[in-house]
């Protein structure tokens, strides 16, 4: 009697795990873009909170200025009269359209109202500033 596996027996087996496998992370790959979106409007509903705290803290106005996939946080430089970039981020996998750039003043208000679009192929969230500076987030 054999007490072991013969090759057929062993090449079926890895011939069902790679196809489980290759399944597994094809249907991976689809979720990506859904995380990407979900992942960057975070990043900038956190980043807008961020301006407006650090705004409120340094006693100086802070601006978010956004462009294509990137956005700016610029903090106003009275000896230069100049807005200064204090950081920069990309956002790989989606697309970023804002109405206006939101300056945070001091007192913890805003310039203006603005609406910030961040879509991709999977759909789009609204982030909405108001004057008093509360940030809503809406999934289209």
């Amino acid at each position: 009697m054999n007490k072991g596996m013969s090759m057929i027996e062993t090449l079926v087996v890895l011939v069902i795990t790679s196809m489980t496998i290759l399944a597994g992370a094809t249907s991976f790959q689809g979720l990506e873009p859904k995380y990407r979106l979900r992942t960057a409007t975070w990043e900038i509903l956190s980043r807008l909170n961020q301006a407006r705290f650090r705004a409120i803290l340094d006693g100086s106005p802070v601006r978010l200025k956004f462009v294509l996939n990137r956005y700016d946080l610029e903090e106003w430089d009275e000896e230069l009269k100049s807005w200064r970039v204090k950081d920069r981020s990309f956002l790989q996998g989606v697309s970023l359209v804002s109405n206006n750039n939101p300056v945070f003043y001091p007192e913890g208000t805003v310039s203006n109202m603005a609406t910030i679009l961040v879509s991709n192929n999977r759909g789009s969230y609204k982030i909405t500033l108001a004057i008093t500076g509360r940030v809503k987030v809406t999934r289209l």
